[in-house]
């Protein structure tokens, strides 16, 4: 019998935004801009080489977009209206990415006035026909209506999907699972809830709950829409009613065209062996010297017969980069990553064997599994260790379930376990390398073992490519973002294994061949990112900031955590109580000035009883249909006048501080150490501040009676003070600095009001009021603020603003070419730098799109100084413990850090001792790297709260 034919196409333009995405900006030797390129190139080989180890594929093609165009917008003029413009510095890649795919030899297909989607409709349907299995690499919804099986004369065919990003094989249960109806049905669900991205219409209201739900009932659109005459009289009726035309016109353009005429035959598709001249060519020209070699190892091509290990994107060789970004070093070749290699160690002899070995290594990557993201409250279910690429292990430690009778594998005793990793997590000899380290140094802490010294390859990323990563899970540094961006893998998602919602499973109940395939692939893929970006940082300047600030951080920040603070439950509980009260006679009092009841929380209710109702001018729907009633909207009607808008933010302001604080600190509260234990990431913010959740401490609002009444509530142990250290003003000190002002400078020096000396500098006279202004514009100034911001803070036209904008600039030109000389710098190198060299990259600092330019110029402006005094606090941080032991200062304990504060707990009697030493600590922590030509100003407070304690 004749091999099965499957054929797969490949939604190339997926690949090519997603490429675009994934990796930092590169050029090409002659200039040309290819970091797209590149990574289409990459993950078009993965592809290949992942599909050569299953059951691949026996034809192939690329589908690609011909333009922008299609028979659509015949049919209705504005369909893609929405989409922006591609990137400039995407437009001159795409006939290169067309390059790169006949460079492979393979079908590259696309056609004037067709979408991909829709030559894809039309081969995939020819295919099925022959009896062929066909495979889509997308994760397109519009694509989903194809998924199925038919009967042929040659047997069964079937259609599917394979989403790469997820490496996810998508079937008859996914559709099912995402809209609630079998494929055939998904263009229905589609027509009804209509897509903003496309700018498909659907019917105005109708979200995707509600067209499954209705698709799913009715069985088809035209059924749905017929049934509506008879419903009850309701908004859903009357929506189905009025968008009827919508929502057929919607039907058309959702509907894949499954008869195109095709400019390649099938059998032209079918994948051989590939010339490697062609390939090798495209490579040298752009630069890709890694695939270069690759292909000249004999690992070239996306064949049959190719053994094929992905390469690195992380990459491009010897490639050109943007301006700047420093020369990137040939990094190693790595074989792809192999589940099989791992071994599961379940005896004693086995775990002391990989401990010899990562002591003979002198570098070991580890990570824990346990059983709760909270390292405080975590148990420990195992440790993995890596050695090299596919040199991996998994120790379990606590498998089995939680049931007493369960039966349980052969795994090592934890007590024994832990004897046995302890002198090697601890040997200074032995290098530790972590991924979010942080949060296994805790739960290590925990157990006895305090791990040094250590590497964590999620700073180094930070360090490297602050601003470049994708948005999502660690600012796009988390383990996900950096192995599919540098390894070109997807790693296991952790809710294959334990599931989510109520049959979710604790990591425990994973049989150990799972466990081990997930938890040694994270030690593996830890080793591989180290191996990748540590060389990095020599070559493009990262070693100073990562070695003298972020990596000694690391085990401070973990120490900071396990520490925690006390808080006063019965406090908190009477303020929630309180707030409820308040809550209650506000929400009162907004119904009697409304005229009826209605959900206050429901800013769809609020904004048709503010504009519809109550009539108030200026309502602005969004696109969701309702109006807009964010702050800035309830402010100015505030400012209006309108009674309702003041207690509706009173109201906002209480709810969200009795849910945010007074009743989820309580909730927070550890039962075994009796304190609350925020978690900070070391890489939540782009400018280097560090970021605290769980529970969030830094958005506490500093100023007002009710914030006040909240920080009482953070109390010492009993015979402990708080005490409260602070900047004074520090980022307005590192401007007069950096931007070398000298007024500001002589302000600082001599302890003056430095808003006193800019309220005389603009205004010639020192009021409440020039004081106040001068304040804003201070602050406002170093963010970029435009005309119109200014004008909004300060309640004056924007032709006031703008004077007093011009204004600053003439009495203080520093600043003015401060923000001048850090633009051009920022759009020429494509990052801004600190005093101590930190890295922040704004890729969109020269986009065409106004929007995104003017707020990357807004966030460059401010990086360098923001970035600097996250570096000075950082620094002291580090510094702080060392000088206060060194002065006999043990049980002085370090607790916190908000913004430019450092909170500390402390025996009463050691305040006086301990100021001196910590105000010191702060106000040198530049030196000797820096020397400011303004002194650093440290305000210390001591009490019973962390309210007292200022």
């Amino acid at each position: 019998m004749a091999e099965k034919q499957h054929l797969y196409l490949v939604d190339g333009s997926s690949y090519i935004f997603r490429a675009y995405h994934r990796l930092p900006p590169l050029t090409n030797p002659e200039g040309t801009p290819v970091g797209a390129v590149y990574g289409y190139t990459t993950m078009l080989w993965k592809l290949a080489a992942d599909l050569d180890a299953a059951d691949g594929p026996t034809h192939l093609a690329v589908i690609l977009d011909a333009g922008s165009i299609s028979f659509r917008n015949d049919l209705y003029e504005h369909y893609k209206a929405n989409r922006p413009e591609p990137p400039e510095d995407l437009v001159p890649q795409f006939p290169l990415i067309r390059d790169a795919t006949r460079a492979f030899s393979l079908p590259c297909i696309e056609v004037p006035g067709l979408e991909a989607d829709d030559l894809i409709a039309t081969y995939a349907r020819r295919a099925q026909e022959r009896g062929w299995d066909v495979t889509i690499v997308s994760s397109d919804k519009d694509l989903m209506q194809l998924i199925g099986e038919v009967d042929t004369a040659n047997g069964p065919a079937r259609i599917d999907m394979l989403d790469t990003m997820k490496n996810q094989r998508i079937w008859l249960e996914e559709v099912e699972e995402k809209f609630g109806v079998r494929p055939e049905l998904v263009g229905d669900v589609l027509a009804l809830m209509g897509d903003a991205v496309d700018n498909v219409p659907g019917i105005y209201g109708i979200g995707p709950k509600t067209a499954s739900k209705l698709i799913a009932e009715h069985g088809s659109l035209a059924a749905a829409l017929d049934a509506a005459e008879g419903m009850k009289a309701s908004k859903l009726k009357e929506r189905l009613i009025e968008g009827r035309g919508d929502a057929e016109l919607s039907r058309v353009l959702v509907t894949l065209k499954e008869d195109c005429d095709l400019p390649q035959p099938l059998d032209e598709m079918a994948l051989g062996p590939v010339p490697p001249e062609p390939l090798a060519a495209f490579l040298e020209k752009h630069g890709f010297t890694s695939l270069l070699r690759r292909l000249d190892a004999g690992a070239g091509s996306p064949s049959r017969t190719t053994d094929l290990n992905p390469p690195k994107p992380s990459t491009a060789g010897t490639a050109a980069t943007v301006s700047g970004e420093g020369n990137r070093q040939p990094l190693p070749d790595m074989p792809g990553v192999d589940h099989s290699t791992y071994e599961t160690v379940q005896t004693l002899e086995r775990l002391e064997a990989w401990v010899a070995r990562a002591r003979a290594a002198q570098a070991v990557a580890v990570d824990t599994e346990t059983s709760a993201l909270d390292a405080m409250r975590a148990d420990l279910v195992g440790v993995s260790l890596a050695l090299g690429p596919n040199d991996a292990c998994y120790i379990p430690l606590a498998h089995g379930g939680s049931d007493m009778f369960a039966e349980r594998p052969e795994q090592v005793p934890l007590k024994e376990a832990i004897a046995a990793l302890k002198p090697l997590l601890e040997d200074a000899a032995v290098l530790k390398i972590f991924q979010n380290g942080k949060y296994d140094l805790n739960v290590l802490a925990r157990h006895g073992i305090m791990v040094a010294p250590i590497d964590d390859t999620m700073v180094i990323s930070f360090a490297l490519d602050a601003g470049r990563g994708e948005e999502g899970v660690g600012g796009g540094h988390g383990m996900d973002e950096l192995c599919q961006r540098h390894l070109g893998h997807t790693p296991i998602p952790f809710k294959e294994l334990c599931g989510t919602g109520k049959k979710a499973i604790g990591f425990g109940e994973v049989p150990l061949d799972r466990a081990t395939a997930y938890a040694a692939e994270d030690a593996d893929v830890t080793w591989r990112l180290h191996a990748l970006l540590k060389p990095r940082l020599a070559a493009e300047g990262g070693t100073r900031i990562y070695e003298r600030v972020e990596r000694p951080l690391i085990p401070v920040v973990a120490a900071m955590e396990r520490e925690g603070i006390r808080v006063d439950r019965k406090r908190l509980a009477k303020l929630s109580e309180e707030f409820s009260h308040e809550i209650a006679r506000l929400e009162g009092e907004i119904h009697t000035v409304a005229g009826q009841e209605f959900t206050v929380g429901s800013p769809k209710q609020l904004g048709d009883i503010l504009f519809d109702k109550l009539g108030y001018k200026g309502g602005k729907r969004g696109k969701s249909g309702q109006y807009s009633t964010d702050v800035s909207v309830l402010e100015k009607l505030s400012a209006e006048g309108a009674p309702i808008a003041r207690l509706v933010l009173d109201w906002r302001q209480l709810a969200k501080l009795k849910s945010t604080y007074t009743d989820a600190l309580q909730a927070a509260i550890n039962p075994d150490t009796g304190r609350v234990h925020t978690s900070y990431s070391l890489v939540g913010a782009q400018t280097g501040r560090l970021s605290s959740t769980d529970p969030n401490l830094q958005n506490i609002p500093i100023r007002t009676s009710i914030g006040r009444q909240i920080r009482e509530a953070f109390v010492p142990e009993p015979g402990n003070v708080l005490l409260a250290a602070d900047y004074s003003q520090i980022e307005l000190r590192l401007a007069a600095h950096m931007a070398d002002v000298p007024a500001l400078k002589e302000a600082f020096a001599a302890g003056e009001d430095i808003h006193a000396r800019t309220a005389q500098e603009m205004f010639g006279e020192v009021t409440r009021d020039t004081r106040a202004r001068a304040k804003t514009i201070n602050f406002a100034i170093l963010y970029g603020i435009s005309r119109w911001g200014l004008a909004g803070r300060l309640e004056v036209e924007p032709d006031e603003a703008q004077a007093m904008i011009d204004t600053y600039f003439q009495r203080f030109p520093g600043i003015q070419r401060y923000i001048h000389e850090t633009l051009e710098s920022v759009r020429a190198k494509g990052y801004s730098e600190t005093l101590f060299g930190r890295k922040t990259w704004f890729p969109r600092i020269n986009s065409k799109n106004q929007a995104e330019r003017q707020g990357s110029e807004r966030a460059a402006i401010n990086a360098p100084i923001q970035g600097t005094s996250a570096d000075i606090i950082k620094r002291a941080m580090v510094r702080m413990l060392p000088a206060l032991a060194e002065a006999g200062l043990d049980d002085v304990r370090m607790l916190l850090q908000v913004h430019d504060e450092l909170v500390f707990e402390m025996p009463e009697a050691r305040v006086e001792a301990a100021t001196p030493i910590i105000r010191q600590v702060m106000a040198d922590a530049a030196l000797p790297s820096v020397h400011l030509s303004v002194p650093l100003g440290v305000e210390i407070g001591s009490g019973q709260s962390w309210d007292a304690a200022h």
